[in-house]
């Protein structure tokens, strides 16, 4: 099945309302392609329009966490990571509000709107923030747990939901831990550590490399903060190379907080794919991602390169 990680997003919300009482869901004006519209029509005495005053909301859901109530704030990435990002630092992670941002939209499957709204740099933003913690979901039942899980955890979220639809690959009745790595395949000469949309694409890559003999790991990482150090510095000593994929700067973003985890440390060689230094721009997304290199057949490639 495939649908988008968004539809899942506003259905997640629904389900999540029912359960909890305290959840709020705040939108600036983008309900309908947020999709917490479904929210809204459910409960709408809990769902709160600011407009096009994406800082103010930021604020408010501080205000509102502060009260007890756990606000879900959404509207796209480039406005939620970057149109806000003091109101967010200083807002809510200074204070340490309970707060959880979902955006949507991000990187560049956003497609014909253009580097102006393709946020490839979001990742990093939310990274950097101290206790601040970074989810991205890579198919519709991840998106459901991470959502849940975001409910349950105390302290701020940042919440990645791709615009595109995804193929299920993980399992119902898998748990999603934050913080923790899920193996999807098994492997034992290199590493694939993939998030988002660039799973499915790490799976591709994994059987072109067996058509040549090569026995690729494929690791999907629902967390990028806080990263899995624990399997990071296991993959580091088990396999010959680890390459990190992502619908992201390579800047700051998955393949920053691997690299960081193994910095010194000898071990695999490693790699990245995902955005190089530049802005998006504006196309039909598997044109752009062809175009950005962020495929299946570029993964492979790297595989060989750090098996070299």
């Amino acid at each position: 099945m495939s649908k988008a990680l968004r539809q899942a997003y506003g259905e997640a919300l629904v389900e999540l309302g029912a359960k909890n009482g305290k959840v709020v869901v705040m939108d600036a004006d983008l309900a309908h392609a947020t999709m917490t519209e479904i929210f809204r029509r459910e409960y709408p005495e809990r769902f709160f329009n600011f407009g096009i005053a994406e800082a103010n909301m930021m604020c408010a859901a501080a205000g509102f966490a502060h009260s007890g109530l756990i606000p879900f704030v959404s509207t796209f990435a480039i406005f939620g990571a970057g149109r806000t990002y003091e109101q967010v630092r200083n807002s809510i992670a200074y204070s340490r509000a309970n707060v959880k941002i979902a955006c949507t939209h991000p990187g560049i499957s956003v497609g014909e709107d253009g580097g102006s709204h393709q946020a490839i740099e979001d990742i990093a933003l939310m990274r950097v923030i101290p206790g601040m913690t970074v989810l991205v979901p890579c198919d519709c039942i991840e998106t459901k747990k991470a959502i849940f899980a975001a409910a349950e955890f105390d302290g701020p979220v940042y919440i990645r939901v791709s615009r595109q639809p995804s193929p299920d690959l993980t399992a119902e009745d898998t748990p999603f831990l934050i913080g923790k790595a899920t193996v999807l395949k098994k492997g034992t000469d290199v590493c694939i550590m993939a998030a988002g949309l660039m799973v499915p694409l790490a799976l591709e890559a994994a059987k072109r490399l067996k058509e040549e003999g090569i026995s690729a790991e494929i690791v999907n990482m629902g967390t990028i903060k806080p990263i899995d150090r624990e399997y990071i510095l296991e993959a580091n000593r088990k396999f010959k190379g680890i390459v990190t994929a992502e619908e992201h700067s390579v800047i700051g973003g998955l393949g920053s907080a691997v690299a960081e985890v193994t910095a010194g440390r000898g071990g695999a060689k490693f790699a990245m794919v995902g955005v190089e230094d530049q802005f998006g721009r504006s196309g039909k997304p598997e044109e752009l991602f062809y175009a950005y290199g962020l495929t299946a057949e570029n993964i492979a490639g790297k595989c060989r390169q750090v098996l070299l």
